[in-house]
């Protein structure tokens, strides 16, 4: 007769967080450990520019453009920075692009504490600091994969999933009572400060150079990384299942509306801390998803899961638009940040089983235009659709049009529905 305690205790282990990459590798535990206090000031951030935006403008459709304003750096340095990731130390590259984001916020704090602070530099440092992430990032995702196994990729994605989630948590959460307490001020300048920890952590870490077969920076070489791409369907899927996703389903440019819309309706907090409430809540759920990841690496038919995941983000997002209080619209909002968190694991996976390391920089820029180009552009639709209808009927049906959309993309994409890594290996 099997024993209850041996079937629970197995269970537990098939889904609690894996720990193991960061017992094993210490360049792994000191990116994460340096990365987790930076991201964390990051999103700090990413809550008091469009908190000071929306205050300046009372306009989402405001707040939609600091997409806008992201945009063209996004698409122009993703691409320089696939290229240099491929071809220089990308510890080094992370490590002098993040000194340069901490002057970003330094400029952030300098126009907060102006006595009259004005909308434009809040657009052109949000470009700049969007110009200098697409440069970091490509770096940023194809140095995991140097630093673990290959069979500790699901782990690894888990645990830098688990430490972005516990940021959006705690870094909106806090933002919100800090911008409510003593101002913009505070915010951008813890910012600037935990910017020091992740750069010491960076510099401790050895260095990562480019594979011995490593092409200099070259137009030639950013183009072999799109042939590369569309030469994949399965990555092709799994990018446009994610552009078109997030455009017609992101939501955070609503978020300072949607704030002002619930606190009015009964709630005693301030608008702020509603603010930080709703920036928070994909996090937490991301992060019990994170929590009970350990059963994803018995999983082995990625195409699905990432579309599993990429619809149920739509079909919460719909509950968001339907909630008229603050906890039902949380909860829903959490259910949101299980899904992304999901299909963020899934495809990170798929993206480094089919890629070679001497294409990795290249790719991961790919995936960097396709992950962000997306959102942004959603801001603007968001934004734009609130103006015209109301932030939640907006939240309703791009949340709707986010569902439709996933399902049409996978059954025109049977090469995702049947990716299989475990065929993949057996044929390898």
């Amino acid at each position: 007769m099997p024993n209850p305690q041996s079937f629970a205790r197995r269970l537990f282990g098939m889904a609690a967080l894996d720990l193991g990459p960061l017992r094993r590798h210490r360049d792994f535990r000191l990116l994460f450990a340096g990365q987790s206090i930076s991201f964390f000031g990051s999103m700090m951030t990413t809550i008091a520019l469009p908190f000071q935006v929306y205050s300046m403008t009372h306009s989402p459709l405001a707040v939609g453009f600091i997409g806008v304003a992201q945009l063209i750096p996004l698409l122009i340095f993703a691409f320089i920075g696939g290229a240099l990731a491929d071809a220089f130390d990308r510890r080094l590259l992370v490590l002098v692009t993040e000194l340069a984001l901490s002057g970003c916020s330094g400029l952030l704090l300098f126009d907060a504490l102006s006595p009259t602070p004005k909308l434009w530099p809040l657009y052109a440092i949000a470009a700049l600091a969007a110009g200098l992430d697409a440069l970091q990032r490509p770096s940023l995702s194809a140095l995991v994969p140097r630093l673990v196994e290959p069979e500790e990729l699901p782990a690894a994605n888990s645990l830098t999933s688990f430490r972005k989630t516990f940021g959006m948590i705690l870094g909106p959460a806090l933002a919100g009572a800090i911008i409510a307490g003593i101002g913009l001020p505070g915010a951008y300048g813890i910012d600037m400060a935990t910017f020091v920890v992740s750069l010491v952590a960076l510099r401790l870490m050895r260095a990562v150079p480019p594979a011995p077969n490593a092409e200099r920076p070259s137009m030639r070489g950013v183009l072999e990384g799109l042939r590369y791409v569309r030469s994949q369907p399965v990555l092709l899927g799994i990018f446009l299942l994610d552009m078109v996703a997030v455009f017609f389903g992101w939501p955070y440019a609503l978020f300072p509306a949607l704030a002002v819309l619930y606190t009015r309706a009964g709630h005693t907090i301030p608008a702020a801390t509603a603010l930080g409430f709703l920036y928070a809540a994909p996090a937490v759920g991301a992060l019990l998803a994170s929590l009970t990841s350990g059963w994803t690496r018995r999983v082995h038919q990625h195409g699905w899961a990432v579309i599993v995941a990429e619809a149920a983000w739509g079909l919460a997002l719909v509950g968001v638009g339907l909630a008229g209080s603050l906890p039902v619209a949380l909860g829903c909002l959490a259910l949101v940040g299980v899904a992304d968190m999901f299909s963020g694991v899934f495809r990170h996976v798929v993206t480094a089983e089919m890629v070679p390391d001497a294409l990795r920089g290249r790719v991961s820029s790919i995936e960097l235009v396709a992950g962000t180009s997306g959102p942004l552009f959603g801001d603007v639709e968001s934004g734009a659709m609130a103006t015209v209808l109301s932030a939640p009927a907006a939240m309703l049906l791009g949340g709707a049009l986010c569902a439709i959309s996933v399902g049409a993309l996978a059954l025109a994409l049977p090469s995702l529905r049947h990716y299989d890594n475990q065929q993949l290996a057996s044929k390898s």
